[in-house]
């Protein structure tokens, strides 16, 4: 297992270069820049400016002098819109914030959406099974840029209960409505999952045998059917972790959270290539991690792998 994990972080290194080098091309290859406006500046302060930040560079070597910041100093650069801001300021100031209703999103989406779809297994063909699958259906059908403004309809404009938007050190009250946005669909996918595996592993010879021997109904389920049930839903939580954050970006604009995925669209429009470079890094570098740690629970949770 050593051996594949060290081999796993090895191929890690230039997966994450080729997704900077790409992102950083097409960046630059898109119309326009950080510095174009409906108004243009002049040609000698347009040539100061993009000197000032290495932009009348070729761009091989842009891109190398970007490589070796990130590599020596772990320097992302400074923004080319905030002025007297740098990348790495920007990140330290909105991940935390789409981390920590993004992890309880998570949890959230993998709690409820586990115990529905075993809860609709175990009472097959029930009122309990038609009630879950229904809510499993109905929050797939409403995505988090459609949750968002319902919520904000029901829960603050209608009964005003709920804070529209904001942070506030992260308060109880203002966590509520993005988890429930950012959580639903991808909750109905984990009930599911968890449902189809659940009815597959129900219907498994060493579960005819395990109610043979006269178990409970209990033990046969938390100690013999719980575990291979997981193998699919481990494989789909480790990107919906990743997908979760990511998508925080319709949150982030909704609730006005102060999150990362707000900068990272107003990067896009501005065209400020040192936040999106630096988001975009943040993210890949995530995912790789995340499915490294999906692939060893993969195999601590099925002993027959091998790698």
């Amino acid at each position: 297992m050593f051996a594949y994990t060290l081999r796993r972080l090895l191929g890690a290194i230039p997966t994450i270069l080729l997704l900077i080098t790409a992102a950083f091309f097409l960046m630059h290859a898109a119309p326009g820049g950080p510095f174009t406006s409906e108004r243009k500046l002049p040609p000698e302060v347009l040539a100061n400016i993009q000197a000032r930040y290495g932009l009348d560079q070729p761009l091989w070597k842009q891109l190398w002098d970007y490589l070796t910041n990130i590599v020596l100093h772990f320097d992302f650069g400074p923004s080319f819109k905030f002025k007297d801001r740098d990348v790495n300021d920007i990140i330290a100031q909105g991940f935390p914030i789409s981390l920590t209703y993004g992890t309880l999103a998570f949890l959230a989406a993998s709690i409820v959406g586990i115990a529905l779809g075993v809860t609709a297994a175990i009472r097959h063909n029930s009122w309990v099974d038609y009630t879950a699958v229904s809510l499993g259906i109905a929050a797939q059908a409403l995505p988090n840029f459609i949750m968002g403004p319902i919520l904000i309809l029901t829960f603050t404009l209608w009964l005003g209960v709920l804070p529209g938007g904001g942070w506030n050190g992260g308060q109880w009250q203002y966590l509520i409505m993005p988890v429930i946005a950012l959580s639903t669909s991808y909750m109905g996918s984990i009930a599911r999952i968890t449902r189809s595996s659940m009815l597959e592993v129900l219907n498994s010879n060493f579960i005819r045998t395990a109610r043979a021997k006269g178990l409970p109904v209990r033990a046969v389920i938390w100690r013999h059917a719980l575990k291979p049930t997981m193998l699919p839903v481990i494989s789909y939580l480790g990107p919906v972790f990743v997908y979760v954050l990511t998508g925080s970006v319709f949150v982030d604009l909704y609730f006005s959270t102060g999150g990362l995925g707000q900068a990272y669209v107003g990067s896009a429009l501005s065209r400020d290539y040192a936040v999106l470079l630096g988001v975009t890094i943040l993210y890949g570098v995530l995912t790789v991690f995340v499915n490294l740690i999906t692939d060893l629970a993969y195999a601590w949770f099925d002993p027959k792998i091998r790698y």
